[in-house]
């Protein structure tokens, strides 16, 4: 494929295939590992039974406890048997009910959320940000690039709750607090979705607040409304106009893709048109800061009260658990 005359010329193409060559690459050296590993501890198991030696036992212990963490991971790796598990992630963060304090709430998904990006060593690039009234944000749009990054961030999908003594309360009181995440794989040019571009409205306009470049310089900013559905989508975060039009037909495919699939199939229809409000009881995850320490997942019922760790990136629990409820689930 990489021989092709024409391969090189088509920058996407090479970025997408370089990606899976270097995905496949990963696979092989955890297998590889994984299979001296294995050989190591049998050879240890050997040496210690015929010479009776027991100052190998924690060596071994130690052994075992790496290859079932792998054995694991690749447990998890073959549950992302979805059409698009394998895919880049689109990441929406909305803040919900609870005003100043629900758009900082929102604000520290989106830092938690990264922080996860960056220990799975994942490409994560903010397309859209607008900025909270006194702080966080009022929502953000994060392309998520990496092995599976659709596949591990769906369990996020849904609304999450906060409790703590609000910091913008003077009388130190109890708020709660609510944020939205949706989670859309990112839909290459392979798949096919209709759009005509008399269904398109595109508005140009400054980049302005955070996360904003080229802020009151140049129209670059792009805003496409696609008038049957009324979806919205925008970017701002690049200096050309073109690279942001680009953007965010990109990301008007992958919600229109998710559209038209829901639509299609019952199950997913369900769950799409009777969207929950982001308030009291529609939350999937409560972090709860106060007047005790803990984050609960309401689907699998994982918890743990270690709940700085959480907001430091510490999702991989709760993610495990939504994959192997959702595989058992289908099975």
């Amino acid at each position: 494929m990489t021989t092709a005359p024409d391969f090189w010329g088509n920058s996407q193409r090479v970025q997408e295939v370089n990606q899976r060559i270097s995905v496949l690459r990963d696979k092989i050296g955890t297998y590889e590992a994984l299979t001296l590993k294995i050989e190591d501890v049998q050879t240890l198991l050997e040496l210690a039974s015929e010479e009776n030696d027991t100052s190998l036992q924690t060596e071994i212990a130690d052994g075992l406890e790496y290859i079932a963490s792998d054995l694991e991971q690749m447990e998890l790796q073959l549950m992302l048997t979805g059409e698009f598990d394998k895919n880049n992630a689109i990441l929406n963060i909305h803040s919900g009910a609870g005003g100043i304090d629900a758009q900082d709430w929102a604000g520290m998904l989106m830092r938690m959320y990264l922080r996860w990006c960056d220990q799975r060593s994942y490409q994560t690039e903010i397309v859209d940000l607008a900025a909270g009234d006194e702080a966080g944000i009022k929502s953000a749009t994060i392309l998520v690039k990496g092995a599976s990054a659709y596949g591990y961030l769906q369990a996020e999908s849904g609304v999450h709750r906060l409790v703590r003594l609000s910091p913008y309360d003077f009388n130190k009181r109890r708020h709660t607090s609510f944020a939205a995440i949706d989670v859309m794989p990112e839909i290459d040019d392979s798949v096919e979705v209709d759009i005509q571009s008399e269904d398109l409205r595109i508005d140009f306009y400054r980049a302005s607040g955070a996360g904003g470049q080229h802020v009151n310089v140049t129209d670059s900013a792009v805003r496409i409304t696609h008038k049957p559905t009324g979806i919205i989508v925008q970017c701002q975060n690049e200096r050309s106009q073109h690279k942001n039009r680009e953007i965010a037909m990109k990301l008007l495919r992958s919600r229109l893709h998710e559209k038209y699939r829901a639509e299609r199939e019952a199950e997913i229809s369900k769950q799409r048109s009777e969207r929950l409000d982001i308030d009291f009881g529609s939350q999937i995850r409560s972090y709860v800061l106060h007047p005790y320490q803990r984050v609960k997942d309401l689907r699998t019922n994982v918890e743990t009260g270690n709940v700085n760790a959480v907001l430091d990136g510490a999702l991989d629990p709760f993610i495990e658990a939504y994959l192997k409820m959702k595989a058992h689930r289908s099975s």
